[in-house]
């Protein structure tokens, strides 16, 4: 890529601006999403138009393609608030907080079983932020407060975003660079993103009760992880498209195996010590007329429709036919940065989009719940209200976040970011950092895809430019950092709070994600420069 971009400190710090002000705005300042997302694309431009010679065109196109890329987003966000909304208005939850107890009393179980295992699983078939907007509502109903009810799959799922979704991530970084060795690249993805699994499930029986939580959750943690883990390592090296989807069903398997031993099938001291729960009595809570399977219906449905339409690939093929995008013209700034035009941009498949499964999934639930006679008179209304209140103000925020995120690339200054680290960087230290763009990639993007697609390109270019660099090891870090990188997404945590009814609540979904981010990118970041050192690339 040809281009004459200042690659300099205060260039440098000028590009790093808008991301550093949206951080603190939404941690620090604890300001809205929506505020704090337009606060920072107006930053954006700012830079875009002050320092790095962009043109009002160039930043529009930027601006359009963020829009499409939020809409593609928000077609989870509205069916999800859907979802939530006609199951919670039925008092569907209720049902499934009493009948769970028939498979286990022990709620750490619970808790991994929901926001883990089965957050992994969504990823592995749907993604796109279907295991936040799913899970989040359920840890809810069976009594985990709203706020960790979001961390958790946060943290739960995003080991699986790379080779997740039939390993979409995997097959665009594939398409986009040229790997001497693709099984080997692949083979090393899988091994640093089987950290974050095993940190996120120890992290979650952390937050649940502590040291104790993570004594009493070892075994369950270690089972899940080598079948996870260890499975997709192996599959990697077989079929890296269903490395992902295979594990995560087996691990739902394992789940019934592990509900069966008495450590996890009862109750323990630590319900009462933990402070995720909410208070409820439930002695004194009035018995559900609706049984488990009933109250889960709606979940159900979403399992099958996913794994029919998108885990059998002539179906997925078929149904991938039909897809629509909008068409960019390329763009050039003062400093002859370029983005070629595109005729179909980011294409949506909407037959295959997670939003049709969980807008059918709600349509059913619905009408399931009207014929139990599960919904009071005006249920339609409030249901229409719960949707609208919180659809709005989280759409404003996700179309801010993601325009914020494209008027940065089209102007040079997302490259600024990646090359300027390049420069001062040896190959060892490049190696470890390469996470780290990886995450910011996917702080911005929302995705461990465009995180990829973003940054690929530009590790390439290093590699190329740098003896001793192999792509394999950068962008096996790249990618485990662009997984990692979904925890803190703001996008996918406005997602969370805004299916869990706790708008305005960011921040406190930020700080355990944070550190969820910062322990298993240290982590990565060193298990990178052992491959780096001791494996060939």
């Amino acid at each position: 890529m040809e281009h004459n971009l200042p690659i300099t400190l205060v260039y440098w710090l000028i590009a790093l601006l808008p991301l550093a002000a949206l951080l603190v705005m939404l941690v620090l300042l604890r300001w809205s999403a929506s505020v704090s997302g337009g606060i920072a694309l107006a930053i954006a431009l700012a830079t875009a138009f002050l320092f790095y010679q962009t043109p009002f065109d160039a930043a529009l196109v930027g601006i359009g393609k963020g829009a499409w890329d939020a809409f593609f987003i928000l077609l989870v966000v509205w069916p999800a608030l859907l979802l939530y909304q006609v199951t919670d208005k039925a008092g569907a939850f209720k049902a499934i907080r009493q009948g769970i107890q028939e498979y286990s009393k022990n709620y750490l179980f619970l808790v991994l079983a929901f926001g883990w295992v089965f957050a992994s699983f969504l990823q592995g078939i749907a993604g796109f932020g279907a295991p936040i907007a799913v899970v989040a509502p359920l840890l809810i109903g069976i009594g985990v407060k709203p706020v960790t009810a979001v961390v958790i799959p946060l943290i739960g799922h995003a080991w699986a975003n790379m080779f997740g979704t039939l390993a979409v991530s995997w097959l665009a970084t594939n398409n986009i660079v040229d790997f001497e060795n693709p099984a080997l690249a692949a083979l090393y993805m899988a091994i640093l993103l089987w950290i974050p699994n095993l940190v996120g499930g120890l992290m979650i029986c952390w937050l649940f009760a502590k040291w104790k939580g993570i004594k009493e959750g070892l075994w369950a943690v270690l089972i899940i992880s080598l079948i996870h883990g260890g499975g997709q390592v192996a599959l990697t090296q077989v079929n890296p498209t269903l490395s992902n989807f295979i594990p995560t069903i087996v691990a739902l398997g394992a789940l019934f195996l592990l509900a069966k031993w008495n450590r996890y099938s009862e109750q323990t001291e630590l319900e009462e010590e933990t402070d995720i729960l909410e208070d409820t009595d439930s002695e004194s809570e009035e018995e559900s007329d609706m049984s488990l399977n009933q109250a889960f219906l709606p979940y159900y449905a979403l399992t099958i429709l996913s794994v029919l339409a998108l885990g059998i690939p002539f179906i997925q093929d078929f149904l991938s036919q039909l897809n629509f995008g909008i068409p960019f013209p390329g763009i050039e700034t003062g400093y002859d940065f370029t983005i070629a035009g595109v005729d179909s941009y980011s294409p949506i498949e909407p037959l295959t989009h997670p939003g049709t499964y969980l807008l059918i999934s709600s349509v059913i639930a619905y009408f399931w719940f009207k014929s139990k006679g599960a919904y009071d008179k005006g249920a339609l209304s409030e249901i229409r209200k719960g949707v609208t209140d919180n659809g709005v103000s989280a759409s404003i925020a996700i179309i801010a976040f993601l325009t914020m995120t494209q008027v940065l690339e089209h102007s040079g200054q997302t490259t600024v970011l990646a090359l300027g680290i390049g420069e001062v960087s040896p190959p060892v230290v490049y190696v470890a950092l390469a996470n780290l763009i990886g995450i910011t990639g996917a702080f911005m993007t929302s995705s461990n895809t465009s995180s990829n697609i973003l940054f690929s390109p530009l590790h390439e270019s290093v590699v190329n430019s740098m003896e001793g660099l192999s792509l394999a090891h950068v962008l096996a870090a790249q990618s485990a950092g662009g997984a990692i990188g979904n925890a803190i997404a703001p996008a996918n945590v406005v997602l969370g709070t805004s299916t869990a009814g706790i708008k305005g609540k960011d921040a406190e979904v930020f700080k355990p994600t944070i550190v969820f981010c910062l322990i298993t990118g240290l982590l990565v970041s060193a298990a990178s420069i052992v491959l780096h050192l001791f494996f060939p690339g």
